[in-house]
C-alpha cells in the first residue's frame, strides 16, 4: 500500500511533538505526497489550514499519529465508523500500538512513501447497552469494555453469559472484556493473559474477585458476551478504552460482540508482535 494523501495527527501535550512534526513535514516535502494536518498538529507548527479527524478520514489513505497508545485510542474514537489505517510514531512511554520511536522518524517516512509496511488487522469490540430490550447506546472499543462499581466502594455482582450459556456471577470490583490488542493494557495489569493479536478470542477478566477461584477466561470472539448487574449491585459504570463512563440503570444489559470493522494498524515489516513484547516488557531471557 502506497499512500499519496497522508494525515498528520499529533498529541500536542507530549514533549517533542512540535519538533518531530516539523521534522516529518520537512522529510515528506521531498516526496510526492500531499499532507493534511489535524487541528492540533497544524497549530503546533503554525499552519493555517487544518481538518478534523473525520475530515482527514475522507481525504487520506493513511493517518500518521504522533503520540502514545492513548493517542491512538483517541484518534480511533474520534474517527467513529470512518476507520483508516493508522501509523503510530511513539512519543509516549510504552507504546504497544506505535510502530517506531521518534528517533526513527526518517525510517518511518521512507517506509510510508514506499508503502513498505504491513497492516495488522486488529479486532474491535462492538458494545451495546440494552434497556427493556432496546439498544440505547452503541459504540466500539479497541482495547476493552469495563463494567465496574461507581462511587460507592463495594463489590458489584455481574451475571455473565457466553452465547446461550451461563458462565457465572462475578462478585468483584468489576469485569474486563478485552480484545487481544487490549490484553496488554488494563487486563494485563489485572492479571490477565497476553494474547496474539490474530488469535480470534476475547478475555473475560474479573477485577479483584471475591471468589478466589474466579480467574481470567479466554473465550471465542464468535459468541456474544452479555453482562447484567444483579438487583443487589450498587451503581455500575461502563467504560470503553478508558473513555467517558456510561452509568447503567437497574435491569440494563451489556452485549458485547466482535465488530464487523477492524482497525488496520501499520507495522514495519520484519517487526513481529513478539518482538514488540520482548522490547516493551523487557523480556531479556535472563534472571535480571
Amino acid at each position: 500500500m502506497s499512500a499519496r494523501h497522508l494525515g498528520l495527527i499529533a498529541n500536542d501535550s507530549k514533549p517533542g511533538a512540535r519538533e518531530l512534526l516539523a521534522d516529518l513535514v520537512r522529510e515528506f516535502a521531498s516526496h510526492p505526497v500531499e499532507l493534511h494536518l489535524e487541528h492540533r498538529a497544524a497549530k503546533l507548527i503554525g499552519v493555517e489550514k487544518s481538518h478534523s479527524e473525520s475530515e482527514l478520514a475522507d481525504l487520506c489513505e493513511l493517518l500518521v499519529v504522533l503520540g502514545g497508545d492513548g493517542t491512538i485510542l483517541d484518534v480511533l474514537h474520534a474517527l467513529g465508523p470512518k476507520v483508516r489505517p493508522l501509523f503510530g510514531i511513539n512519543l509516549g512511554t510504552l507504546g504497544f500500538l506505535t510502530t517506531v520511536g521518534a528517533s526513527e522518524h526518517a525510517r518511518a517516512v521512507r517506509a510510508i512513501v514506499a508503502g513498505d509496511f504491513v497492516l495488522s488487522e486488529r479486532a474491535l469490540l462492538k458494545v451495546e447497552i440494552l434497556r427493556d430490550g432496546a439498544v440505547i447506546h452503541a459504540d466500539t472499543a479497541l482495547n476493552d469494555a469495563v463494567a465496574s462499581r461507581g462511587k460507592i466502594s463495594r463489590l458489584v455482582r455481574l451475571a455473565v453469559r457466553i452465547g446461550d450459556n451461563v458462565l457465572t456471577e462475578y462478585n468483584a470490583d468489576g469485569l474486563i472484556i478485552a480484545t487481544p490488542t487490549g490484553s496488554t493494557a488494563y487486563s494485563l495489569a489485572a492479571g490477565g493473559p497476553i494474547l496474539d493479536p490474530g488469535s480470534g478470542v476475547f478475555v473475560v477478566n474479573p477485577i479483584c474477585p471475591h471468589v478466589l477461584t474466579n480467574r481470567a477466561m479466554i473465550v471465542s470472539d464468535s459468541a456474544p458476551i452479555t453482562i447484567t448487574a444483579t438487583d443487589e449491585s450498587p451503581d455500575v459504570l461502563l467504560t470503553l478504552d478508558g473513555r467517558a463512563a456510561h452509568r447503567l440503570e437497574r435491569g440494563d444489559t451489556i452485549r458485547i460482540t466482535r465488530a464487523e470493522q477492524r482497525l488496520p494498524l501499520a507495522m514495519l515489516p520484519g517487526v513481529s508482535f513478539f518482538d514488540v513484547l520482548r522490547e516493551k516488557l523487557k523480556w531479556s531471557g535472563t534472571a535480571v
